[in-house]
């Protein structure tokens, strides 16, 4: 059985003053999940985004709010973003002193529990989470600055991950997302190599000048037309 390719598209790149717009063209193309890059300056060079701007898009959308920490001990943030109407929550590894308790904090609340972890970071930092989580990201550039150039060993990981998923029989259960420089070419081998979730911003659907409608539509298609092997 085959599992759905999710587009989870990255509202860092949207234009925030035809925000709601872009979100119904979003919903309208095909998306399945709205992606919040969440930066507090330390953990990551920029500042972006907070739980305010998931609670004023959780009345106005029925897609699912995909919100990625990328701050220091974000922990002391699960119930904000929880409560403000995320769906998902994904926490940087490398950021957690407690990653278990920090998984269990959102899964208390009732979220669906991602980790991430960086392009430097391998992937058997996770063995002993595994059976705690939803999802696993995987950075395929730096996180922190969008239009980076893709880090190619990502699908080398993307593949191991999938392998080491299914040693512990959890290939249904945990989902692989990959974001960083995410177009038609990285999708498919990311794809190949085991990625079901795309994070999709300034090189798929928000490009400039271009229709976000038409940018997802054409995403979808490419996206149904891939298959990943289980």
């Amino acid at each position: 059985m085959l599992r759905k390719n999710k587009i989870s598209a990255s509202l860092m790149c949207a234009n925030f003053l035809n925000l709601a717009e872009d979100v119904t063209a979003l919903s309208r193309g095909g998306a399945d999940w709205l992606h919040f890059d969440i930066m507090d300056g330390t953990f990551v060079p920029n500042f972006t985004l907070g739980p305010d701007i998931v609670k004023t898009l959780r009345p106005v959308t029925k897609l699912k709010l995909d919100v990625h920490l990328m701050i220091e001990e974000p922990i002391r943030y699960v119930n904000r973003f929880a409560e403000a109407g995320s769906d998902i929550i994904v926490v940087h590894q490398e950021a957690c002193r407690h990653l278990h308790r920090t998984i269990m904090a959102i899964k208390e609340c009732g979220k669906i529990a991602g980790v991430s972890i960086n392009p430097a970071t391998n992937i058997k930092v996770l063995k002993d989470v595994l059976t705690e989580i939803d999802l696993v990201l995987v950075m395929c550039v730096n996180p922190g600055f969008a239009g980076q150039k893709f880090i190619s060993h990502s699908v080398d990981k993307v593949k191991d991950l999938r392998e080491m998923l299914v040693s512990y029989g959890l290939q249904d259960k945990i989902e692989i997302q990959a974001d960083g420089n995410i177009n038609n070419e990285t999708s498919a081998r990311l794809n190949f190599a085991g990625a079901t979730n795309f994070v999709a911003g300034t090189s798929c659907i928000f490009k400039k000048g271009e229709d976000v409608y038409e940018n997802t539509v054409k995403f979808r298609k490419h996206l149904d037309n891939l298959s990943l092997k289980p």
